[in-house]
């Protein structure tokens, strides 16, 4: 069974970090496409006759900086989840550091930390911070609390935790908390690789990881419940109600829908 995160758009991403000389090239081949598209946008500017004054050069001038230090970056991380095109063709991808993907505010604090390091420094800052950080992050991780990954190329379909029988009547009159999104992460990720595990290091984890779940469940499950049946039914039960409670919030608005559309004070609906 292949080790790694699966996604939302269900790809499996390597959970090592990529070398600095991936990322580089991918920041190479961005820089690439970014000269393309100005170099486009200057020769149909140049075809014109507009002729534009000095100080509306200059705030051209700022803007066109800010656009290309901060402003794409940002939008493209935050558009593509952390997979611009130079990251797509050389085969990684940014995420947070939990495996989700990057949003609006991680790309803006990468952007930002870039200009420093990456544009003033020439990339040095960058390539020291990543030299001597274990996970290969320059700045603008730390900072942002993201890393890069090295996409598989495939997908994987992951079959979804069923509730054991015999745990079925405890779960659904417990009281099961909202799980921490790491260790639920930690929890799925685990159930999907026991079959990868060395059995001791799976007795360990699947202990250490049922009595971290045990804090958020109310009462504890039968005696001598095994570990990995324990949280597999912990996240079965999860899925369950997140489906009940969606489906009572979709009729909940379709029913408001319907109220909207009548007539008030009791005036009955016309009828055709």
């Amino acid at each position: 069974m292949d080790e790694g995160i699966v996604t939302g758009e269900g790809v499996l991403l390597d959970t090592r970090p990529t070398s600095f000389v991936s990322r580089a090239l991918a920041a190479l081949i961005d820089l690439a496409v970014l000269g393309i598209v100005l170099l486009a946008a200057a020769l149909a500017l140049g075809g014109t006759s507009f002729t534009p004054s000095e100080a509306f050069s200059r705030i051209l001038s700022i803007a066109l900086l800010a656009t290309i230090l901060v402003i794409a970056p940002t939008t493209v991380d935050t558009l593509t989840r952390g997979r611009s095109l130079g990251k797509l063709i050389v085969g990684i991808r940014v995420v947070r550091d939990d495996g989700g993907p990057v949003r609006l505010r991680q790309a803006f604090v990468r952007a930002l930390t870039g200009v420093f390091e990456l544009w003033l420094t020439l990339g040095s800052v960058a390539l020291i911070c990543a030299i001597v950080q274990p996970q290969g992050k320059r700045v603008g991780d730390l900072l942002a609390g993201t890393y890069a990954v090295r996409v598989r190329g495939k997908t994987a379909a992951r079959a979804p935790v069923m509730m054991p029988p015999h745990l079925a009547e405890w779960a659904a009159g417990a009281d099961v908390r909202r799980l921490p999104d790491g260790l639920a992460l930690s929890v799925r990720q685990f159930l999907a690789r026991t079959g990868t595990l060395h059995p001791q290091s799976r007795a360990s984890l699947g202990t250490e990881l049922a009595v971290e779940v045990q804090r958020y469940v109310a009462p504890a499950p039968p005696p001598g419940t095994h570990p990995e049946v324990f949280l597999a039914a912990v996240l079965a039960e999860r899925r369950r109600r997140e489906h009940l409670s969606a489906e009572a919030s979709r009729q909940r608005a379709a029913q408001e829908s319907a109220l909207m559309q009548r007539l008030p004070h009791g005036v009955p609906d016309p009828v055709d």
